[in-house]
């Protein structure tokens, strides 16, 4: 079956203002919109890096007790859930077996491309 959404639970969590800690969350697949609209933010326009930021806040669908999952929210994670977060959008968003064939328009030679992180991630 076609998996469009995962749960997970984040190594250390997020800790709100109110110093409550939140880890168990759902990110859902990504879409074309996801991966191109943020190329337009201002933000990933001056710093590239600011790219996972805004992608993980728009698949982040749930965290914890969190009412809206912003850009704020993913620069205050700690950097293991971050790394976290980033392993798990590319796990779910490439390929089935991770590699995808492409043919050579001049000799038609086949051949597999290893994945490079979805969305710069």
């Amino acid at each position: 079956m076609f998996q469009t959404e995962i749960e997970f639970t984040l190594p250390c969590g997020y800790l709100d203002e109110d110093g409550t800690l939140h880890r168990d969350g759902l990110m859902r697949r990504a879409t074309a919109a996801d991966e191109i609209l943020p190329l337009k933010d201002p933000r990933v326009q001056s710093n590239q890096a600011y790219l996972v930021v805004i992608l993980l806040s728009r698949v982040v669908t749930r965290l914890g007790s969190v009412s809206q999952i912003n850009p704020k929210v993913v620069e205050n994670l700690y950097a293991t859930d971050l790394a976290y977060l980033q392993n798990l959008y590319n796990e779910m968003n490439q390929l089935p077996n991770g590699h995808s064939t492409v043919i050579c328009p001049q000799c038609q030679h086949a051949f597999q491309l290893e994945p490079n992180g979805v969305g710069g991630l």
